[in-house]
């Protein structure tokens, strides 16, 4: 095959059309072309009257080095292009199947390639299977009615199955995996362009049916998927040659797994593929000192505009007819140094109540596969650090808002915050000149009071202030309204597309003060990018604390834990970012586990 890049063609252009450009560029007729395939289309928009379509094409040709020599153009070369292959079997027999975490994206694709080589995993999932699953979030975005282990967050097909179901991504993989992750949802009912588009979408309708289908491939394959079906516990055992001795971490491998408090499994092999909200699983592993760290993540809130004006902005109405509803991506860094960027974009979708704890509120962004929803809507988040979840979370107390601090040098008291002077950030509270405030202080729980887990303990205060804001419902605010501090009384032109209740707050009152200034700054900046989208009637909703895990399990180069035979996966594990690199990432793992075992194992 010859690789034929950056082939500019009009929006309007046909096959045929595509197809006599290759010809032309190789300097043949196009019926010598014996096959021609798209490998990469995107959209450049950089001039407005100009806006075009860009391909990488392949071609099959008689004599393709000698076409290359003659066309001397270094748009045309040989292609390189890698072909998946999942690695021969090792020699150590498994005594037990491999036991998978979770039916996320990592632990679908990880599943489904162990079965495709005979390994028979079985795969537990805390939610409900998709079907149920959706009948469960549907009759809580009614009513309130949350089911805390079948949600947005849990259940199959992980938490992008309630999302845009984006599948691009920045991982750089020369082995093909990420092509094999297209290929695959496409092999179970996904539009065959997602293998090709620059920015590939499949929509929570249609991924729906998909991950319905891996898993009927998986059973039918001799793996096993039970649902409702929670790991509380991880069996230890002392790893050859240590038997007798005082254990440490290092000193353990995995023999098996407690499921719903009660049943226990044997297995040698374990993938911890739990995503980005398995709370309590987190808790569990750090008390049995499986090592972690807390990581840098974002939070913020969820914005929303006319599709329209989107579309104006980045294609024009005439090209939007041709090229669908528009998307963006936007970031700014702060006077402060802070980041603010777009997330999770999703033209023509809606803002969801994406909680899964009671008493805690989150919110995600969703489209469907039209994308033929009124508004645009994206997260807009600022990064967060480790440094700035002890804040909030220092020596087991939570102190909300700290920054909000009404006259601190006269507050009284104050000596009651332990390590207060310890806290970074406190000299800029000394210096606001705006109300502040200390909001109540409040004992949380144990086991969220260790450094490790404090971007847990911070999530957790932003959702419950969300749920408390807005009364256990979505609260949202114009943008004018949150740049003055104010609660809104009354929609604008901008009509909220909103899956669950709703009701009017004052998102400031959610957000610590670094934040809000942060995004108020950030939405600013956006304006001048794109035209109104700092308008006044602009929808924001919060909080959006779930983009990824706060939280990494550590691994080896060969994806293993110190503890023996644990592989931490996917974004729950701190290794991914989005659908399409957890899916890459729980086939890293499967081939890990290849190399190393051979298959056959009890369920064969």
């Amino acid at each position: 095959m010859l690789r034929i890049t950056q082939v500019k063609m009009p929006i309007t252009h046909t096959e045929e059309d595509l197809r006599i450009r290759a010809a032309k560029l190789l300097r043949v007729s196009d019926n010598q072309i014996k096959k021609l395939v798209i490998v990469r289309q995107s959209i450049d928009a950089r001039k407005r009257d100009e806006i075009s379509f860009s391909y990488v094409l392949d071609a099959e040709v008689e004599q393709e080095e000698k076409i290359v020599r003659r066309c001397k153009n270094d748009k045309v070369s040989l292609s390189k292009e890698v072909s998946y292959r999942f690695p021969a079997s090792g020699s150590m027999r498994l005594n037990h199947r491999p036991v998978i975490v979770g039916s996320g994206p990592a632990g679908l694709f990880c599943g489904l390639m162990l079965a495709r080589h005979g390994y028979n995993p079985l795969i537990f999932e805390r939610g409900g299977p998709v079907q149920e699953r959706k009948e469960k979030v549907e009759a809580f975005w009614k009513d309130g009615t949350l089911d805390v282990n079948c949600n947005v967050q849990f259940g199959e097909g992980g938490a992008g199955t309630f999302s845009d179901g984006k599948l691009n991504t920045l991982v750089k993989d020369p082995n093909g995996r990420n092509r094999l992750v297209l290929s695959l949802f496409a092999e179970f009912g996904a539009d065959p362009s997602i293998t090709w588009v620059h920015k590939p979408h499949i929509g929570t309708d249609v991924l729906m049916g998909i991950v319905k289908g891996m898993r009927e491939e998986i059973i039918r394959l001799g793996g096993e998927v039970r649902f409702y079906s929670q790991v509380t516990d991880i069996l230890f055992e002392a790893a050859e040659g240590m038997s007798g001795e005082v254990q440490k971490p290092c000193q353990r491998k995995i023999c098996g797994v407690v499921v719903n408090g009660k049943e226990e499994i044997p297995t040698d092999v374990l993938v911890m593929a739990i995503g980005h909200s398995a709370r309590d699983t987190f808790f569990m592993l750090n008390a049995h000192e499986i090592p972690m760290e807390a990581k840098a993540f974002a939070v913020g809130l969820r914005i929303q505009h006319p599709q329209e004006m989107i579309d104006a902005s980045q294609y024009g109405q005439e090209a939007a007819k041709i090229l669908g509803a528009a998307s963006y991506k936007l970031t700014h860094t702060c006077a402060n140094g802070r980041g603010v960027y777009s997330f999770c974009m999703c033209p023509g979708g809606f803002v969801v109540n994406a909680s899964s704890e009671e008493g805690r509120l989150a919110v995600n962004g969703m489209s469907y596969h039209a994308r033929d929803g009124e508004n645009a809507n994206s997260a807009l988040i600022v990064t967060v650090t480790p440094e700035d979840f002890l804040k909030f979370v220092k020596f087991g107390e939570k102190i909300e808002e700290i920054e909000k601090i009404e006259g601190i040098e006269e507050t009284k008291g104050i000596e009651e915050i332990k390590g207060i002077e310890e806290i970074k950030g406190i000299e800029e509270i000394k210096g606001k000149e705006e109300t502040k405030r200390i909001e109540e202080i409040k004992e949380i729980e144990k086991e969220e009071s260790t450094d490790v887990l404090a971007g847990i303990a911070f999530q957790r205060v932003l959702e419950e202030r969300a749920f408390r804001a807005g009364k256990g419902k979505v609260p949202v605010q114009l943008y004018g309204d949150f740049k003055e501090n104010r609660c809104s009384v009354k929609f604008g032109a901008v009509k909220p597309q909103i899956k669950g209740e709703m009701t009017f707050a004052n998102l400031q009152e959610v957000l610590p003060v670094p934040l809000v200034d942060a995004l108020i700054e950030g939405i600013e900046r956006f304006g001048r990018v794109i035209p109104g989208f700092h308008r006044e009637d602009a929808l924001l909703a919060g909080v959006e604390s779930r983009t990824s895990s706060p939280v990494r399990i550590l691994r080896d180069k060969q994806l293993e834990s110190s503890v023996l035979g644990l592989f931490p996966c996917g974004e729950g594990a701190g290794y991914a970012g989005g659908i399409t690199s957890a899916a890459m990432d729980g086939i890293k793992v499967a081939e890990e586990i290849a190399r190393r075992f051979g298959p056959g194992s009890e369920g064969e």
